[in-house]
Order: C-alpha cells, then structure tokens, then sequence
C-alpha cells in the first residue's frame, strides 16, 4: 500500500469516528494535514488542513464532505448505520494497530452500538464476556484472542456496498 492509499484510509477512518462522535473536529484536521504530507491534494483538503484548532468545530462539517468527494472518498451522514460500520471498522484498525485494547475496543463498540449493530454483534458479545471472566474457564488471553480475529474480520469487511447487479435483462 503507498502512503496516499493510508493516508486515504486513515483520512476516511478519521471521517467515519468524527461523524459518528469518537474523535473531535481537530484530529480530522489533523488526518487532513497527514493527508497532504503524504502527497494527497485537493483544494478543498488544503482548506480543511488549514483550520485551526478554533475553526475546526465550525468548518468540519461544511468542508469533509466536499473534501472526501473530490478525492472519490466517502462522507457518511451523522449517526447512519453505515456510517456506524464504518467506525467501527475503524475502531478495529485501530486496535489492530495497537492504539487500543482488546478490552477498550470490546467496550466502545458495545458502548457505542449495544447488541443492535449486525455487524459488530459478537464483539458486543465479547464484551459481556470480559465481564463474567471470572466465573467461568475461560481466560483474558483467549478473549483477546477471539476480539483480534473479529477485529481482522471488522478491518477486512468491504468499506463500499458491491454494485448491484442488474437483474432485468
């Protein structure tokens, strides 16, 4: 992967926390400006990279959308079910990635999306499972194991829907 692919990735990763309420305004300027170090560049990238800290919670949400579309990203809208995949496939990236525990990504996710996410049900389940630890035969290191393989599965499930087929012909 070239770092303008992980820059786009970690751009649209850093767009999906932002409108699902995992990350502030800033860490998208940030993404931002890692976007066109890493040789990504559009006006309105350069725009958003310019907001300063102040500006952040005023202007993200004017200029992400128009940014992430002119780099042929996706923009998901606050609180829809694909925007909340999309978070939590990056939640999974970022466990994977080392920024989080088995056990704080377990919790986020359940925190944020209970059982009622398909998507990111046997995490939840996962979740309830670190509780109750210590009254049955299972242990940490086996839980976190299962939660990195579901978390692989989270970062490897497809970011866009397949294109429908067309079954009229």
């Amino acid at each position: 992967m070239t770092s303008t692919e992980a820059a786009a990735i970690a751009l649209q990763d850093h767009a999906a926390l932002w409108s699902m309420g995992e990350i502030r305004a800033s860490d998208v300027v940030n993404a931002a400006c890692d976007a066109l170090v890493a040789g990504l560049d559009t006006t309105n990238l350069r725009i958003l990279a310019a907001c300063t800290r102040a500006e952040a919670d005023y202007d993200v949400p004017h200029l992400l959308p128009e940014a992430l579309d002119e780099l042929g990203l996706i923009f998901y809208p606050v609180a829809s079910e694909a925007g909340h995949e999309a978070a939590a496939r990056a939640l999974a990236r970022r466990m994977l990635a080392g920024e989080l525990t088995p056990r704080e990504f377990t919790f986020r996710i359940h925190q944020r999306h209970g059982h009622e996410l398909p998507l990111t049900e046997r995490i939840a389940e996962l979740d309830d499972e670190y509780d109750i630890l210590e009254y049955g035969d299972r242990t940490v290191d086996q839980v976190d194991a299962e939660v990195t393989t579901e978390a692989r599965r989270l970062a490897a499930h497809p970011t866009v829907p397949a294109e429908p087929t067309d079954s009229c012909s």
